[in-house]
């Protein structure tokens, strides 16, 4: 059946996949719906589709089939819409005046002559332009919203998908389903086949057949690779298609011609397929690496060895031989690679590289893939760091998905010595456009531990430079003596190596601090019992450890009772609890209360922030996985502040909190972006 109404109020929504428990309000009367609603606000009007079940716990309910979403039908649910703070400058009493002003005609002087908005008290006249743009962009990609979400593209995609195909982006899609495939990443290739197959287009026309290859490999960097045998290659969209494999082929020739995917001959005969852009970025890497290598060496230090002899002195630190290899290779190559495990000394040789350069006004840049291993590495150096997108000035380009674009022009990094950190952690496209960036004769050290996280984009930087040869690399092997004392790094060397945890008589007698520790649970519910017992007092026993300054909790997954979702609930209710004098905001299911943990899941280049100590400066844009806490939550503003670990502080609309989520738990992989 189809039933119209509103949401009151939304009861819960999965971050994961928008699943909805939500109170729906028609003109008859008031009841819950549950089913998929991606991107639904409080005051939304909607048409469903689906049929009223009974639930053994939670009695009558409207399970969704379908929804789109519907210019509010009357003048208090338009008011309600209008007051949701989806647009900047309009709250309640805002939205009042507006509806109670214009009524029956609202809508239409957003669309038509949003000037008369400015008749309005403290709506200026540019504030109301853009109050009506807001209003009627909104309004044409929730149309392409509610089309796209049957093909598996979330939200995100949608508005790549209507900056690029514009406001007939529907009418162009159902022409030709397929241009989908080159433009939004997570698609449903099933169905856009679907639907391509419905209006006409034949099983074995090319069209399709080429846009089944891009899929195909597409869906193989989403596994971190760039290209692919050609043998799996045809096998894959031969079962994908069903149609013959000798049209696979003279497909992949004609998109081999256009320069839509690259075939590569290997010596051994055997043939690799790559997308054009991975293929360009692979050798626009090798060709600069070649080249910088190639180089002149005119940021050599002369008599070396004497200058490493005074630093040592004056540092007061004696380095190991493997350390003075290091610091000899980079001195004597444009190009070189420093890798080892926890503990073997990779800080000081970066240390050392700073001191050794800079006492030859030289200029030394220093940098890293995220945005706490910068922190990390400012803090160890006393040197600033930047994370590789704000030194690039990367911006609104891989907002815009245009990163994989290999056709652009970079800005040349001013610097002698480029040491970049965390290594393992750089992906294809980064990489590409960092070296983009390098002058020939500038030296770069990449620094980093192949047995680390490897990066979220596709392609293995680190481990298939070490693996060409071509690059001189020095494997720190040595675990330092103090850096033997701690339970964490000799256990990380003994995972590394297959091997058992060091024993509790061995760390003993070894004098090795506790600062590791395994507890063997079999239970989920024991597992969330020890995991909100260390979080709630026992760390705090043991070590001083304060939860919102020292512990981070992590989970290899989203889903589940130990899952970031549940845990995150958990931990909020025991460690910030509801509390009368801390103000709160549901934003899309997720109560967000002042004194929370959270974390940016979204590159903003835009956001503007101060920071007040330890000197004043201001700025603008916060990055995905930057940590802090929520300071304020004005209600009447429709705003939150936000204080951010390096304490910059930025305020952030409802209608933005979407870039933000709980960080009491976070999983692995967002734990790599920090």
């Amino acid at each position: 059946m189809e039933i119209q109404g509103v949401i009151n109020d939304i009861r819960y929504q999965n971050e994961i996949n928008s699943y909805t428990i939500a109170d729906f309000e028609t003109e008859d009367e008031e009841f819950t719906v549950v089913g998929y609603l991606p991107f639904i606000n409080v005051g939304d009007t909607l048409k469903l589709i689906g049929k009223f079940v009974t639930h053994q716990d939670y009695g009558r309910q409207f399970k969704i089939d379908t929804f789109e979403k519907m210019m509010p039908q009357t003048l208090a649910s338009l008011e309600q819409y209008l007051a949701n703070g989806i647009i900047k400058g309009i709250g309640p009493s805002t939205a009042k005046k507006i509806v109670d002003t214009f009524g029956d005609e609202t809508i239409h002087i957003f669309k038509y002559e949003p000037q008369k908005l400015a008749t309005i008290k403290g709506i200026t006249e540019t504030k109301a332009i853009e109050m009506a743009q807001t209003f009627n962009e909104n309004w044409e990609l929730w149309q392409i919203v509610g089309f796209l979400e049957r093909f598996g593209i979330g939200p995100d995609s949608a508005k790549k998908v209507y900056k690029l195909l514009g406001t007939n982006a529907i009418e162009k899609i159902e022409e030709n389903p397929y241009i989908l495939i080159d433009i939004a990443r997570g698609v449903d290739f099933k169905q856009i086949d679907k639907m391509a197959l419905d209006i006409g287009i034949s099983v074995d026309n090319a069209k399709r057949i080429k846009s089944g290859i891009k899929y195909s490999l597409i869906r193989v960097s989403y596994n971190g690779h760039t290209c692919v045998k050609k043998e799996n290659l045809i096998t894959f969209v031969y079962e994908l298609l069903n149609v013959p494999k000798e049209n696979i082929e003279d497909c992949l020739i004609d998109l081999n011609v256009t320069n839509d995917i690259v075939i590569e001959k290997q010596e051994d005969d055997v043939e690799l397929i790559y997308l054009y852009p991975f293929y360009k970025a692979e050798y626009n890497i090798a060709q600069k690496i070649h080249s910088l290598n190639k180089a002149d060496n005119t940021k050599e230090i002369k008599n070396f060895k004497k200058e490493l002899k005074k630093i040592e002195k004056e540092i007061s630190i004696e380095l190991s031989e493997k350390q003075r290899e290091a610091l000899y290779a980079i001195n004597e190559n444009n190009v070189c690679i420093i890798t080892g495990g926890p503990g073997t000394g990779k800080t000081t040789i970066i240390k050392s590289i700073i001191d050794l350069y800079e006492k030859q006004d030289k200029k030394v840049v220093l940098c890293a893939p995220t945005g706490r291993a910068a922190k990390r590495m400012t803090e160890a150096t006393g040197k600033e760091a930047k994370t590789l997108h704000r030194l690039l000035e990367i911006g609104k380009i891989e907002e815009e998905g245009k990163l994989e674009s290999t056709d652009y022009d970079v800005a040349p990094i001013d610097a002698d010595v480029i040491i970049i950190d965390e290594m393992s952690m750089v992906d294809l496209f980064l990489m590409n456009y960092l070296l983009k960036a390098v002058y020939n004769g500038t030296k770069l050290v990449l620094v980093g531990d192949v047995d680390q996280l490897a990066s979220v984009g596709p392609g293995s930087i680190l481990a298939d430079l070490i693996n060409s040869n071509t690059i001189k690399t020095v494997n720190l092997d040595k675990i330092f003596r103090q850096a033997a004392k701690s339970k964490i790094i000799l256990n990380s060397h003994r995972v590394n190596n297959g091997e058992e945890f060091i024993s509790v008589e061995e760390a003993k007698k070894n004098e090795v601090k506790d600062d590791f520790f395994f507890i063997k649970e079999t239970s989920n519910e024991g597992m969330l019992y020890q995991v909100v017992s260390l979080c709630k007092g026992r760390l705090k026993k043991f070590g001083d450890y304060d939860f919102f300054e020292n512990i981070q909790v992590l989970s290899p997954t989203k889903k589940g009772l130990l899952g970031t979702k549940e845990l995150n609930k958990v931990l909020q209710k025991e460690l910030n609890p509801e509390d009368e004098f801390k103000q709160e905001k549901n934003s899309m299911g997720v109560i967000f209360r002042e004194q929370d943990k959270i974390m940016q899941i979204r590159n903003n280049y835009d956001i503007y922030w101060e920071r007040k100590e330890p000197e004043y400066e201001n700025g603008s844009g916060v990055f995905n996985g930057e940590l802090g806490v929520i300071e304020k939550i004005d209600n009447f503003e429709k705003q939150v502040k936000i204080k951010f670990d390096d304490n910059k502080e930025a305020w952030y609309a409802f209608s933005d909190l979407d870039q933000i989520e709980h960080a009491y738990a976070i999983t692995i992989h967002k734990a790599q972006r920090k």
